[in-house]
């Protein structure tokens, strides 16, 4: 690659310098040490947007007679609107150096990429895909971007950001799953735990009788006690017929005594 031309460092120096003092919003950028023609960007998604919260890395090559002839740009993280490692179309790129105004700085270029990759309209380079793809890549973009050996040395801060955001990913998913596991060993205890209540109040159950059971046993006392009703009427009956039919036979009122007291105690068990 031609050197850079002296207006070209000195231009591209003071573009640097005006960055670091005015950063523009949702964009950095910095230039790689050993090679001041070579510039690493990032875009940060908008709120809002389909690429809300997407870390996107690119790249700006300019040509040794910068700012008289536009630089080239490429994407290199996954954003479902441009393909990776390819350059794009546009007017403020070397496709079009016809259209290209020797005033725009890195700034300009990188907020008017931005702003085209929000739009729709197609050029090359371009690329289509659904919202959701575009959402899924967004979030991806930065653990993507932190295997990029540049963008860990050229953006330490997003470095930083991504160790932090898998920090609290990796914690969150831990209390989660601890979480699970405790509610878990709660329904498993809550059954002991009843049972234990039971007996400490004095709530434990007998086991109910079968209805057989309670029917045989009312029968039982039932049958007692029509056996017993039925012995005592018969003794009645033989006190009052020995009554009408012992003085018949003897007129005797010792013998018809002594007959009768007989047939009480036969009854009543001489008591």
């Amino acid at each position: 690659m031609a050197s850079a031309q002296k207006g070209c460092v000195t231009r591209l120096q003071k573009e640097y310098k005006s960055l670091l003092r005015e950063p523009v919003p949702h964009i950095q950028a910095h230039p790689v040490p050993s090679n001041l023609l070579e510039w690493h960007f990032v875009l940060e998604g908008a709120p809002a947007t389909d690429f809300e919260g997407g870390v996107y890395h690119g790249k700006l090559v300019f040509p040794p007679n910068y700012p008289f002839k536009p630089p080239s740009i490429s994407m290199l993280t996954p954003n479902g609107r441009f393909a990776v490692n390819t350059k794009l179309c546009l007017s403020i790129t070397d496709y079009h150096p016809e259209s290209w105004n020797p005033m725009w700085s890195v700034g300009t270029i990188l907020t008017g990429l931005l702003s085209f990759m929000y739009d729709n309209q197609p050029t090359t380079g371009s690329i289509t895909s659904s919202k959701a793809e575009k959402q899924r890549l967004a979030k991806e973009s930065l653990a993507y971007n932190a295997k990029n050996a540049t963008f860990r040395k050229l953006f330490p801060n997003w470095l930083e950001e991504h160790n932090k955001r898998a920090a609290a990913a990796a914690a969150a998913a831990a209390a989660q799953q601890q979480q699970q596991a405790g509610g878990n060993g709660e329904q498993q205890q809550q059954p002991g735990a009843q049972q234990q209540q039971q007996l400490a109040g004095g709530q434990v159950q007998q086991p109910a009788q079968q209805p057989g059971q309670q029917q045989a046993a009312g029968a039982g006392g039932g049958g007692a006690a029509a056996g017993g009703g039925g012995l005592f009427t018969f003794a009645m009956v033989a006190i009052v017929l020995a009554i009408a039919v012992v003085p018949l036979f003897s007129t005797d009122a010792a013998v018809s005594l002594s007959v009768l007291t007989r047939l009480r105690d036969s009854f009543t068990g001489g008591s």
